[in-house]
C-alpha cells in the first residue's frame, strides 16, 4: 500500500512538474511575441543616423508596425510631417523685431517659414505617395518609392536650408528659439529617408 502511495505520488509530483514547465514555456513565448514588434523597432532604428529619437518617436507604433518595413517608412513619414508642421507654425509666429539692424534676421526667418513650409507640403505628399504604393517588385512599386525618395530628400535640403540661413544671419535668441524645432525635424526626416531608401527593392 505504501507502494503504490508512493508511485502515485511521484506521478502527481511528475504532472505539476510538467505542468509548471509548460506554463513557463507559454508565458516565456508569450513575451517574445509581444517584444518581437519592439526589437524590429529598435534593430531598424539602428540602421539610421540617429536611432534614440527614431526608437522614440516609433516605439508606440509597434503594435499596428508589427514587422512591415514599408508601414515603419509610413509610420516616420507621418510622425515627420507632423513634427514638421508644428515647428513650421512655431517659425511662423515669431518675429524679430522691425529695426533696420535686424532686417537681415527677418530675412532668415522668413526663409524658414518659406521652406518649412515647402519641407511640409512635401512630407504630406510622401505619406500620401506611400499609400499608393502596389506589391514590391512591382514597375508601380518601384516608381511611386522613386517619387517618396525624391520629395523626402528635398524636404531635408528644405529644413538644412533653413538651418544654414539661421546660422548666418539670425541672431542669438531668434536662432536658438527656431533651431531647437527644425534640428529636431531634420533628425527625423533624415531618419524617415534612411527607412524609406531600405524599401528599395534595388539596394
Amino acid at each position: 500500500m505504501a507502494a503504490i502511495t508512493s508511485k502515485s505520488l511521484s506521478s502527481l509530483l511528475l504532472f505539476f512538474f510538467l505542468v509548471l514547465c509548460f506554463s513557463a514555456g507559454a508565458l516565456t513565448s508569450a513575451d517574445s511575441t509581444s517584444s518581437a514588434p519592439d526589437d524590429f523597432i529598435h534593430a531598424s532604428c539602428g540602421a539610421t543616423r540617429y536611432p534614440a529619437i527614431c526608437v522614440e518617436c516609433l516605439k508606440s507604433y509597434a503594435p499596428t508596425v508589427h514587422r512591415s518595413p514599408r508601414q515603419l517608412a509610413l509610420a516616420a513619414l507621418a510622425v515627420t510631417a507632423d513634427r514638421a508642421r508644428s515647428a513650421s507654425t512655431f517659425v511662423s509666429g515669431l518675429t524679430p523685431g522691425t529695426k533696420p539692424a535686424r532686417s537681415r534676421e527677418a530675412g532668415a526667418v522668413q526663409d524658414c517659414v518659406e521652406t518649412m513650409q515647402d519641407s511640409v507640403d512635401r512630407l504630406r505628399q510622401s505619406v500620401r505617395e506611400m499609400n499608393r504604393m502596389g506589391r514590391a517588385q512591382s514597375s508601380r512599386f518601384t516608381w511611386h518609392l522613386d517619387n517618396v525618395q525624391t520629395w523626402v530628400s528635398a524636404a531635408l535640403t528644405d529644413v538644412n536650408t533653413c538651418l544654414d540661413s539661421l546660422a548666418q544671419n539670425g541672431s542669438g535668441r531668434v536662432r536658438t528659439a527656431i533651431r531647437n524645432k527644425v534640428v529636431e525635424v531634420s533628425q527625423l526626416t533624415s531618419n524617415a529617408l534612411a527607412l524609406v531608401n531600405r524599401l528599395d527593392p534595388r539596394n
